[in-house]
């Protein structure tokens, strides 16, 4: 595509040299360079791309896209005011608007995101259309898989990723989108179809520095859903109803809105809630009928995201019916309440669970599938929300009989020092401090005796640990199955 061509998709700028090349590719990160390539110049909060310009255009940059001038020769320099603005209306017209192309939903809130989204895809695979996935886990077209860096990817990344989408035959997409996307413009050009909410909970307080900033950064997928109405392409906000956030997103958007819950009345809501160690049973009312569901996700709060899962599938038009059926074959999502399998008679769990609220869920949803103690082995990640620290050791002292704080992703901080701050909301509760990992998963599993639970929690998926600036081999899962055979060793 010609320079000149691709301006159009921006209407203000100015332009330093008349060439209009041809551009080959878009990259903000000079280091992927290849000869033809637009340079997006982004000021990270580490790193500045306007100064590494000339840098780009010695690689084979044709052209430089900045927010001030640089001193480049050899190529065009665009001036835009803003040029994260830029860069997404710029991929959206290079890759063809592919999100235009497909079906896209896009699933926001504190906990809930990764298994719902699973949920759905796996419904829309059931019924007979080619998926693509794009969450904290990873990035999936069809069968492929790729890694992701972030939950919700940068704009360039995403609209090259639907592009390929779009290519290799997917029909529906479905993504997470953090709220640190929302509000950094990460999803400018993604035109949803179906907006989830699943529920808003404390996170992120370091970043948006307090719960109303939150709220409103994810009501932002309710509002962008568009202000027309369509009859070949509605738009819908699927909404918890037990959320009290929903009553704002409802208000947001002048999209259809679609409603789920089970404490409230809803357009899909469950009640009859029967848990067991096999999974979750209820009866489901919806929009001109009833029916049982079933799933091998234990947890009310897997019931919230089956609902979320089900609502937004009879939005895009799929039968209750046929999403149970699909519903009923999934055994779960990787590091989601996932069962580490022994014979030693100890419940292992591990699980993702980073907030008060989703340490409580999981916690609720042991206490009574288990007939003896529940040991919790939790952490909290250094250069994060350090006002949650404190409520996630009360949740775990509240909702176990044996609590063991450990190292997260400690990253830049000392891990003693979040030790510190998880104890100081529990100076009249009894705990364990391990600050190594490995050993505090070690000592919960060998402590634990037939008919207990120990709850690994914070980490689920994760097959790394932060400490510094080293990223380690670290997988909860594996350190736990090392531990069950070291003590089924000791115990021969």
């Amino acid at each position: 595509m010609k320079l000149m061509d691709l301006l159009k998709s921006i209407p203000f700028y100015q332009m330093e040299g008349s060439a209009n090349p041809e551009v080959l590719s878009i990259e903000n990160d000079h280091r992927k360079i290849e000869k033809g390539a637009l340079f997006i110049c982004i000021k990270g909060y580490t790193f500045d791309g306007h100064e590494v310009a000339q840098e780009a255009v010695h690689k084979g940059a044709a052209a430089v896209v900045a927010e001030h001038p640089v001193h480049v020769s050899g190529a065009p320099v665009i001036l835009v005011s803003d040029t994260k603005r830029a860069m997404a209306a710029l991929a959206n017209r290079f890759y063809e608007s592919p999100t235009s192309r497909l079906r896209l939903i896009g699933v926001t809130g504190t906990n809930g995101k990764t298994t719902t989204s699973h949920l759905l895809s796996e419904v829309f695979q059931a019924a007979g259309e080619t998926t693509g996935l794009i969450g904290t886990m990873y990035m999936k077209i069809g069968e492929e898989v790729l890694d992701t860096k972030n939950t919700t990817p940068e704009s360039l990344t995403l609209q090259k990723t639907f592009k390929k989408m779009v290519d290799q035959g997917v029909t529906t997409a479905v993504m997470e989108v953090s709220s640190h996307a929302l509000y950094e413009g990460r999803v400018w050009g993604c035109d949803y179809d179906i907006a989830v909410f699943t529920n808003l909970t404390q996170d992120h307080l370091d970043f948006h520095k307090t719960m109303e900033n939150y709220r409103a950064a994810k009501g932002l997928l309710f509002s962008r859903l568009g202000n027309t109405y369509s009859t070949e392409r509605p738009k819908f906000a699927v909404l918890n109803r037990d959320d009290e956030a929903s009553a704002s997103y409802e208000k947001a958007t002048a999209a259809h809105i679609v409603t789920y819950g089970i404490d409230h009345e809803a357009m899909f809501r469950a009640r009859d809630i029967r848990l067991t160690a096999a999974g979750t049973e209820f009866v489901l009312d919806y929009p001109g009928g009833k029916r049982v569901m079933k799933t091998q996700l234990a947890g009310k709060f897997n019931v919230y995201n089956v609902l979320a899962a089900v609502s937004a599938a009879y939005a895009a038009g799929i039968d209750v019916d046929e999403s149970a059926a699909a519903i009923e074959q999934i055994k779960g999502v990787a590091g989601r309440f996932e069962l580490v399998p022994n014979d030693q008679g100890v419940a292992v769990i591990v699980d993702y669970a980073h907030t008060p609220d989703s340490l409580i869920n999981v916690l609720k949803t042991v206490q009574p599938l288990t007939a003896g103690k529940v040991f919790t082995v939790i952490g909290c990640g250094g250069d994060r929300d350090k006002t949650k620290r404190p409520l996630m050791a009360q949740a775990a002292c509240e909702f176990s009989d044996v609590s063991i704080f450990t190292s997260d992703n400690p990253r830049s901080e000392d891990p003693l020092s979040i030790l510190k701050d998880m104890e100081a909301g529990v100076k009249d509760k009894s705990y364990q401090v391990i600050a190594d990992r490995k050993k505090a998963i070690g000592y919960a599993i060998r402590e634990a005796q037939a008919g207990d639970a120990v709850v690994i929690a914070g980490k689920g998926h994760e097959t790394y640990q932060i400490i510094g600036e080293h990223v380690l081999d670290f997988d909860d899962r594996t350190v736990a199955k090392e531990a069950l055979a070291r003590r089924k060793k000791e115990e021969n």
